[in-house]
């Protein structure tokens, strides 16, 4: 049977116990966190006390101490289980390394041991109201002003957003720089942050325990001390961590896409139609065999994705193929699978109804696959 090269022994134990986890403690909650639209803080707490949250963040920081194998193979656990609304990937695969990749010492210390507890819940806040994809049209300013920045205007389908308690945003702090010069990271702690505010939780056609949200800012003072990086080096730094983000997207994709074929499989095994198992029949078989290979050919292809982003030669280009190409075949693969279910296939109460809801969205965050298609032509 095949196995992933980069899951050895201690992380395949770490994805195991991550997914019994997210079966035991997430899937009875789910329904509750759908309306309320967010995942309790509760969870994220008892999570913590497992290490799954910056599982790959140094110990003196607070975190697990792994590599970048252990975050995916928990984002990969909880993708597999269909845990999609804890928002764990944001917190610990993009917030907690943005931090530990550019912040200073004080600002690590001061930050990453309480995201790793859980007492704090991280969120990065780059697209905005029109934006979409194209971050360099960013209108959200933060001027100096002292020993402080005034922070003004707004973002949104912010994962986290109601709930964070420091938010990485990207902003302008020199509004005439044209272009992508100009933007910097700043990290905004929620609590008590006089002109900030939250807006409606979003309501959104699946993913609804996730919280996203609409963000605004009027206003509102942080401290310098709270800059990330250099002044002025946010894009580049956005986009040196946009192929890792883009990595983690297709692993929840591989994780879905196995997902959905192994349901289905079960169910034609067992779903008897004119005297017969539904598996039994040609054209299931078909499908279903057309189904597996993609499930195989993305798996490998994005294992070799992470092996070279573990040795640190993964380029942009390679990660924005397996973005656009993973998700392209989650959403059409639960396409199919959920015909094969039939009438049952609609009803949310089947694990593949709401992954078809559910993995829509993965064409479309991180960057739309069309951005993708467009880096990748850029490369040739």
């Amino acid at each position: 049977m095949y196995r992933s090269l980069w899951i050895d022994d201690e992380v395949a134990a770490l994805r195991d116990m991550a997914r019994k986890f997210f079966d035991t403690e997430g899937a009875p909650n789910r329904e509750r966190w759908e309306q309320q639209q967010y995942v309790d803080r509760e969870f994220w707490l008892k999570a913590a006390k497992l290490g799954l949250l910056c599982a790959a963040i140094p110990v003196e920081y607070g975190g697990g101490g792994g590599t970048l194998a252990h975050d995916l193979a928990i984002f990969e656990a909880a993708s597999a289980s269909g845990e999609i609304g804890f928002g764990n990937h944001a917190h610990s695969g993009v917030v907690a390394h943005y931090l530990s990749n550019y912040g200073t010492q004080q600002q690590k210390r001061r930050w990453l041991p309480r995201m790793a507890t859980g007492e704090l819940i991280g969120a990065i806040a780059m697209t905005e109201p029109g934006g979409g994809s194209d971050l360099k049209a960013l209108r959200t300013t933060a001027i100096r002003d002292g020993d402080h920045y005034r922070l003004n205007g707004a973002k949104t389908f912010i994962s986290n957003g109601a709930t964070a308690d420091i938010i990485v945003l990207v902003v302008k702090t020199d509004p005439a720089a044209a272009s992508i010069h100009g933007i910097s990271l700043l990290v905004l702690e929620t609590a008590d942050a006089a002109g900030f505010k939250v807006g409606k939780n979003l309501k959104k056609v699946g993913m609804k325990a996730a919280d996203t949200a609409e963000l605004f800012f009027d206003d509102v003072r942080v401290p310098v001390a709270n800059l990330l990086g250099d002044e002025g080096k946010g894009f580049s730094y956005s986009m040196a961590q946009l192929a890792w983000e883009r990595l983690i997207i297709a692993v929840l994709g591989i994780a879905a896409l196995e997902r959905a074929v192994e349901e289905t499989v079960a169910y034609t095994k067992q779903r008897r139609v004119f005297g017969q198992a539904l598996l039994d029949m040609q054209n299931t078989r078909f499908e279903l065999a057309e189904c597996a290979t993609i499930a195989h050919i993305a798996r490998v292809f994005v294992d070799s994705c992470v092996e070279r982003h573990l040795r640190g030669e993964l380029d942009s280009a390679a990660a924005s193929m397996a973005k656009y190409w993973v998700t392209d075949m989650q959403c059409q693969v639960v396409d199919r699978c959920v015909q094969l279910f039939g009438g049952y296939g609609y009803m949310l109460e089947y694990p593949i109804a709401q992954m078809f809801v559910d993995g829509r969205a993965q064409r479309i965050y991180g960057g739309a696959n069309e951005i993708m298609k467009e880096l990748i032509a850029r490369s040739l």
